[in-house]
């Protein structure tokens, strides 16, 4: 098995220490345009991940070096490629560290059993049939319709092990979605673009919300200009909300802590100021339905279930094993799944008085460094005096150690993936540059 040779050769490199993952991955391709299959294709992917550790000769530092090795690579191939390896990690200098020696107790994830084939027990027939079964049920009209949609569903196996004696296999199901809907009247015609994550079908959900982005296709086409507002609440209702809370992730994360570029202390609140909803976020090692429902990090660092963020309160920081070393931190892992406890009060609550729902930008980005909110408005619903106007165009922009400070969101929550966050989030005294 080319697992255990390269094993081996590892062992004989009389290296500091070593790591690597074997990926063999089985996956299903659909391709349609509207409503009929264009193409569809099996694939068969591997490969081995090796990543090398090599020591300085005072002991003082660890360099590493990563690399991929194909599964028909010769033995004079693999040689070549661990020297090499060698080698560059030879070139780094990074305060010494070590790897993990925690065993972890691993099994199928959501969505293993019996199934496609003997080696990877994923059903993905049944996977992607469900996903098909949804496209073919879309309700269309002849102003908006299904342009194209691509459908990957794949069953994903992995095998760890690192020098200190870790090892473990894992198995998980994977699934991506990009679809692409239209928009025509009267000469006028609009395209909007999602791409989904997720490990099996939730079928209502993905249909609830194709439906939902038809419909800002169709109300795209009577949008009008984005008035000048200055400074205005503005509510995410989509996934872009995600980011929002990235950037509170981010700030747990060790090497963020490290570089100094974060200084939150655990303990302490992160806003003292703070008068709006308290963010609880929560790192889990499985959500239903998620593609990140792993055992073990990619550094074989076992998942667990912790608080990062209680009521405001830093709790605990997450983060590779290099950096929560540096921290101290002996139990520690990168992030997988994260959950976001709901606000004080309901939707209909938050969606109440003046603000501008936006739920269509061309780019939108949180800066987890700087705090920066900036994105440009493709689609916004503008509640102002008791009227709704549907806009276009102008951008927002902002900062998240302010909006932080009197920010609130929904009871109510919705799954993106691996991210479980509030349904709606509103951030108060946001700028709006409009195109008038």
């Amino acid at each position: 098995m080319m697992f255990d040779l390269i094993r081996n050769k590892l062992n004989a490199l009389g290296c500091e220490a070593w790591e690597m993952t074997e990926t063999n991955e089985t996956r299903w391709e659909f391709y349609q345009i509207g409503h009929k299959l264009d193409q569809n294709r099996a694939v068969k992917l591997s490969g081995t991940e090796v990543k090398v550790y090599v020591k300085s000769a005072d002991g003082q530092f660890l360099g590493s070096a990563l690399d991929t090795i194909s599964p028909t690579a010769t033995e004079a191939e693999i040689d070549a490629a661990l020297a090499k390896l060698t080698y560059q990690a030879s070139l780094v200098k990074n305060p010494y560290y070590t790897l993990t020696d925690r065993p972890v107790q691993t099994a199928g994830a959501d969505g293993a059993g019996s199934g496609s084939s003997k080696d990877c027990p994923v059903d993905i027939a049944a996977i992607a049939g469900d996903f098909l079964k949804v496209f073919s049920s879309i309700p269309e009209s002849d102003i908006r319709r299904l342009n194209s949609t691509e459908i990957f569903v794949s069953g994903i196996c992995k095998h760890f092990a690192n020098s200190r004696g870790v090892e473990c296999e894992y198995i998980y199901p994977s699934s991506e979605l990009e679809v692409i809907v239209n928009a025509k009247k009267d000469g006028h015609e609009v395209e909007l673009y999602r791409i989904y994550h997720s490990g099996k079908c939730d079928s209502k959900r993905l249909t609830d919300d194709i439906c939902r982005v038809m419909g800002f296709g169709e109300d795209r086409l009577s949008a009008v200009p984005t008035p000048k507002l200055g400074s205005f609440d503005v509510l995410f209702s989509t996934s872009d909300a995600c980011e929002i809370y990235e950037y509170f992730a981010d700030k747990m994360h060790a090497d963020f802590i490290v570089r100094k570029i974060s200084d939150w202390k655990i303990g302490k609140s992160i806003c003292p100021d703070a008068k709006g909803d308290l963010i609880t976020l929560r790192a889990l090692p499985s959500l239903p339905n998620s593609s990140k429902n792993y055992p073990v990090d990619r550094e074989g660092c076992e998942v667990y279930d912790r608080y990062l963020i209680r009521g405001g309160i830093a709790e605990n920081y997450c983060g590779s094993r290099q950096f929560s070393q540096y921290l101290g931190l002996e139990k520690s892992s990168l992030l997988t799944n994260l959950e976001v406890e709901g606000g004080s009060k309901s939707e209909a609550e938050l969606r109440s008085g003046d603000y501008l729902e936006i739920v269509e930008f061309s780019d939108f980005q949180v800066d987890s460094m700087g705090g920066d909110i900036a994105g440009e408005i493709r689609l916004g619903y503008l509640h102002r005096g008791g009227t709704v106007t549907i806009v276009t165009g102008g951008s927002i922009s902002g900062s998240m150690n302010e909006a932080m400070k009197d920010m609130s969101f929904s009871k109510e929550r919705v799954q993106y993936d691996n991210r479980l966050i509030p349904a709606v989030t509103l951030l108060k005294g946001l700028r709006v540059t409009g195109v008038e």
